[in-house]
Formats: structure tokens, C-alpha cells, sequence
């Protein structure tokens, strides 16, 4: 599972919004381009549509800015995910309008990959904003534990 740039800016941009949601200022595209050091312009476009979608409420002009539209414990990351993703095609037979494999129908990867899908999303459904930006550990709205991870695990050789 990948996650495209644009998800990935969008979950940060909502993020902000939730660690700032308290402060009376709105939050500004400037303060977040500045803070994860991502263009301006781009990110422009993603909260036009993270407020198209619902997410954010947008306020032109002098004092304007950013703000959730509800609260980070209600919005989960598999809602978000879902609407910021335009892909999920995995490999080439999940799309049967273009699929020239020679073996779907034969094959069962396309099925192990749909289930691997489902759960990716499933565990991003079991965690809000909230979870997120909690100043301490805490459970994810699915009961999980939610950990704060600063660096990939290794990766396990393959035994061939």
C-alpha cells in the first residue's frame, strides 16, 4: 500500500489543523507550508479539496484561515484516505475494463491482495485525528494502541 503525495499533505494539513484547533486564529496554508516545508501553491489546491470534501472550513481575507469542520475524534483516517486516494489498483487485474492477464480468473493474488487492501484500511478506519495528535499514547477508536514510529523496521531477508 502507497500512499500518493497529495494523501499524504492532506492527512499532514489536517493534522495541524487538529494540534491547532483550540488557538482563536485559524490555521494559515502559510504556517503549514512553512512547518512541513511543502509549496504553497500546492497546498492550496489540497485544501480546496479537503474543504470540498468536508473536512475543513475555509475563511478568506484578513483573520481567515483554516479550521475542522468537526471534531479530529470524529474524523477517521480511512474516510480521508479513501477520498484522497484516486487508486487503489494494486495490480493489473483489479481493473477487469484493462486487464490483459493472462491468468485472471485462474489466479487467486488478486484475491490475498483485495483482503490486504481491506485490512490497510480497516486499521486507518480504527484511527481518528484525534489518535493522532494526542499529546499521550492512547487507543485508536478500534481499541488499538496507537504508537508513534520514528524510523522503519528493518526489513526481513527473504528466504529463497
Amino acid at each position: 500500500m502507497h500512499l500518493t503525495h497529495w494523501t499524504d499533505y492532506s492527512l499532514r494539513v489536517l493534522m495541524f489543523c487538529a494540534v491547532h484547533a483550540t488557538r482563536k486564529q485559524p490555521v494559515t496554508i502559510s504556517e503549514i507550508a512553512e512547518a512541513h516545508g511543502i509549496s504553497r501553491s500546492h497546498l492550496t489546491k489540497i485544501v480546496v479539496a479537503l474543504s470540498d470534501q468536508g473536512w475543513l472550513e475555509t475563511t478568506r481575507g484578513r483573520g481567515g484561515g483554516l479550521r475542522l469542520l468537526r471534531p479530529a475524534a470524529e474524523v477517521r483516517l480511512g474516510d480521508v484516505v479513501r477520498q484522497a486516494e484516486t487508486d487503489f489498483t494494486m495490480v493489473e487485474c483489479f481493473d477487469p475494463g484493462s486487464s490483459t492477464c493472462r491468468i485472471d480468473g485462474h489466479c487467486r493474488l488478486k484475491g490475498v491482495l483485495y483482503s490486504a487492501l481491506a485490512s490497510y484500511l480497516a486499521v486507518l478506519d480504527g484511527v481518528t485525528l484525534a489518535d493522532l495528535v494526542a499529546p499521550e499514547a492512547g487507543r485508536g477508536a478500534a481499541g488499538q494502541r496507537v504508537r508513534l514510529v520514528t524510523g522503519l523496521p528493518p526489513s526481513r531477508p527473504v528466504d529463497r
